[in-house]
């Protein structure tokens, strides 16, 4: 046998063969443990997909006021979506928490742990049992980033909350979102266009070739009302409406008389900056230019079928009467019709009972018959600066120029867009130097860890 050996060994093949020999063990290991790390590669990229998508849904149930258990629900229901990744996960496994968020910004944050174990092929030889493999993700709600010049604020799953329909063709540089959460939350129709950015909604967008957006985002949350602290000073109604009610009289015009009407003939007082009418109508072919200031109407109706002109000045429909059900008026503007008004900038805080700052059309939210429509018919000579807000009625906009809108804000309950052939309104975004603030990005689901 020696002999054998040393023969070999002086043999070039002999040593091939043994150095080959050698290595064998070293070859086959290493082989091994290639296939084994791929494979656990492998499920270890489909678990933390799983975890990623898990994660996701459960914040998107939070965020639609879910409680621990309806968020574990979510969780439950994407991994059955998704299979588990075709493995059983490890008993213990998914674990859900909705602790404290992180900071400030990160809102009703998920996080999702699974866990699964499985034999891997070369290295279960020398385990005892199989490795249990790890896979955790953590998404929250973050603020958006997409300025809004279109919002509705409808929240009733029945209803669609924007609305492209007919001839209209509106373009924006700025972007669109509804709260809707109905399958068809915003549309376009017939010949409609719309072209922006983006469009948003809290529930389902079809794709239709009349968006021409560069992003669909759907079941985003919803954008919160951005005026939703703005509201009518009590004291200056019961100053500059003391006769309570609206009423039909004719009243001496002063612009502190509840039962006075408001129109081109009325005589209009100096040295105020809060006026109080009945009612504010502007004829066909007729001019009306208004002094800057708030200008409440007392539960009557703003109907312009002529010129409206006025410059820092808010319109706001609302009632002296404080009760829940008191009558509020309607805004309707003809199409032979031309309005130009811009809003207050400064002055005041937001949030501050009567301060309008940035809003040239206010309803007062307790218009509560989400039936009834606000007409806004817009021409080529027409231009509202600011926001136009119906947050519990439709604005329904009738484009009919090709005018430029510059930081033109439409929020409504339902916002519909209706217009003629070969027409395309522009709404431009830029604020620049106005006072005005933007309707900047809502909030988005993304993964944080």
């Amino acid at each position: 046998m020696l002999r054998l050996l040393k023969k070999l060994r002086r043999n070039e093949r002999g040593n091939v063969l043994i150095l080959t020999a050698a290595a064998m063990p070293l070859l086959i290991g290493s082989a091994g443990l290639a296939v084994d790390t791929i494979q656990w590669t492998l499920w270890k990229r489909q678990l933390q997909r799983a975890a990623d998508s898990a994660a996701i849904a459960g914040v998107y149930q939070r965020v639609q006021g879910a409680d621990l258990t309806g968020v574990q629900s979510a969780v439950t229901r994407d991994l059955s979506f998704n299979q588990n990744t075709g493995i059983a996960l490890v008993s213990g496994y998914p674990t859900v928490d909705i602790s404290a968020d992180t900071s400030a910004s990160t809102t009703q944050e998920v996080q999702v742990t699974l866990g699964i174990q499985k034999a891997l092929t070369f290295s279960s030889i020398f385990m005892a049992q199989a490795p249990i493999i790890v896979a955790s993700a953590r998404a929250a709600s973050v603020p958006g980033t997409d300025e809004y010049c279109l919002v509705s604020l409808e929240n009733n799953a029945g209803n669609t909350g924007i609305t492209f329909t007919g001839n209209s063709g509106v373009e924006m540089d700025c972007s669109a979102i509804s709260n809707s959460p109905s399958s068809n939350s915003a549309v376009a129709r017939g010949s409609s266009m719309f072209k922006a950015p983006s469009v948003a909604a809290v529930g389902g967008i079809q794709r239709s070739a009349n968006f021409q957006v560069d992003r669909y985002e759907p079941y985003v949350p919803a954008l919160a009302d951005p005026y939703a602290n703005v509201s009518p000073s009590q004291a200056d109604l019961n100053s500059k409406c003391p006769a309570g009610n609206s009423g039909n009289g004719n009243g001496n015009g002063n612009g502190n008389n509840s039962n006075t009407a408001l129109d081109e003939n009325t005589s209009i007082p100096t040295g105020q900056t809060v006026f109080c009418y009945n009612s504010l109508s502007v004829g066909a072919n007729r001019t009306l230019t208004l002094p800057s200031g708030t200008y409440y109407i007392n539960g009557g109706d703003a109907f312009i079928q002529g010129n409206l002109s006025c410059t820092a000045c808010t319109i706001v429909l609302t009632n002296k009467d404080s009760s829940a059900t008191a009558s509020i008026g309607q805004f309707k503007v003809n199409a032979s019709s031309n309005i130009n008004i811009s809003p207050p900038t400064g002055g005041c805080t937001l949030g501050t009972a009567g301060c309008f700052k940035g809003i040239s059309i206010y309803q007062d939210r307790r218009a509560v018959d989400s039936n009834q429509t606000n007409k806004i018919n817009g021409n080529s000579a027409s231009r509202i600066l600011g926001s136009v807000y119906f947050p519990k009625q439709e604005i329904d906009y009738n484009g009919t120029g090709t005018s430029d809108f510059i930081c033109t804000r439409l929020i409504g309950r339902r916002v519909t867009f209706s217009g003629n052939s070969g027409i395309t309104n522009k709404f431009k975004a830029d604020c620049g130097g106005s006072g005005i603030d933007a309707i900047i990005g809502g909030r988005r689901v993304r993964l944080i860890a």
